[in-house]
């Protein structure tokens, strides 16, 4: 089922095998990592996860993939501790031989911690925000998202509860977390890094959507802030 307050379309492919992830109602889903280029030339490795159902609409052999679906979010423990994991929950397949740096993300959702503001050393601005996106059933998504520059700035300035819409990228990036060791552990961080982003009121979807233009240009309506 469309969400209209979470969307998102990717083209990469898809490195090695799917595992078999769990069941839910008999119904297999599969993760494996889905590898996007960006425009410099690095490359996002996306986790996915495919719906049984959709098994069969990939292609025998290895080629270019567009899956359409959801950002969504779950609790998993690892070592000891729960973690947040992001997902690209997949609800279309299709072979995709143009545009391999297609990630675009349309999110409008409420912000349910303060927004963290502060600058890289190299002095570029950035405010981290947590986004709760509903879904069906009473469930909700919790999505990290990053800001920069002027986008920072407008980002900095909303509260808890407030609601928010943006246009982004799903981004894969690694880090190194301290044990109690002294011994660093390299682990990945996977967020939504902001092109747009807007109050949102009500419930509304963007008025390009609305208005029957690409289901992928993914523009808000109103005033935009942009780096």
């Amino acid at each position: 089922m469309e969400n209209p307050n979470n969307r998102i379309v990717a083209v990469g492919r898809l490195e090695g095998d799917l595992e078999l992830s769990h069941e839910v109602m008999n119904e297999p889903f599969y993760t494996g990592t889905l590898l996007v280029k960006r425009l410099s030339g690095a490359v996002d490795r996306l986790p996915v996860t495919i719906p049984g159902k959709l098994m069969g609409m990939l292609p025998q052999e290895e080629c270019q993939l567009m899956l359409t679906g959801q950002v969504r979010s779950y609790n998993k423990v690892v070592d000891g501790s729960g973690r947040l994991m992001v997902t690209l929950f997949t609800q279309g397949i299709v072979p995709s031989p143009d545009n391999d740096t297609l990630n675009k993300v349309s999110l409008t959702g409420a912000l349910c911690k303060p927004p963290i503001y502060r600058s890289t050393p190299f002095g570029r601005e950035i405010c981290d925000m947590m986004l709760a996106v509903n879904r069906a059933f009473g469930k909700s998504d919790y999505i990290p998202c990053i800001a920069w520059g002027r986008n920072a700035q407008y980002a900095s300035r909303f509260s808890v509860g407030d609601r928010v819409r943006l246009t982004g990228r799903l981004q894969s990036r690694e880090y190194q977390k301290l044990l109690e060791s002294g011994e660093y552990l390299s682990r990945n961080a996977y967020e939504v890094s902001c092109f747009t982003l807007e109050a949102a009121e009500g419930e509304g979807m963007p008025s390009g959507y609305a208005n029957g233009e690409s289901r992928y240009a993914f523009e808000p309506a109103g005033r935009k802030q942009l780096n």
